[in-house]
């Protein structure tokens, strides 16, 4: 615990010989805790974004159709059929 304090550059609080676990720990919940709600938050803005990339690429190929619709003919024995009606 000592060794990773000092990685971390702690210094014991005053009146203190050593850095306290309760000391060090609550720093650690904060920054934990902060990095966790900006972790949230980047991943729905990037989802947004994704999802903002994916409607736009489906508008696109809605816009550009992949086939052709003719329009029908009357040409079958009903139409001439009803013609002569």
């Amino acid at each position: 615990f000592l060794e990773t304090a000092a990685y971390f550059c702690m210094k014991p609080k005053m009146g203190e010989k050593e850095v306290s676990p309760h000391s060090f720990f609550s720093i650690w919940h904060e920054f934990s805790s902060d990095f966790k709600d900006f972790w949230k938050k980047e991943n729905k803005l990037i989802l947004q974004e994704r999802v903002k990339e994916a409607e736009e690429v489906c508008r696109q190929k809605k816009g550009k159709s992949l086939y052709n619709i003719r329009p029908k003919h009357d040409s079958g024995i009903v139409s001439k059929n009803c013609s002569d009606i």
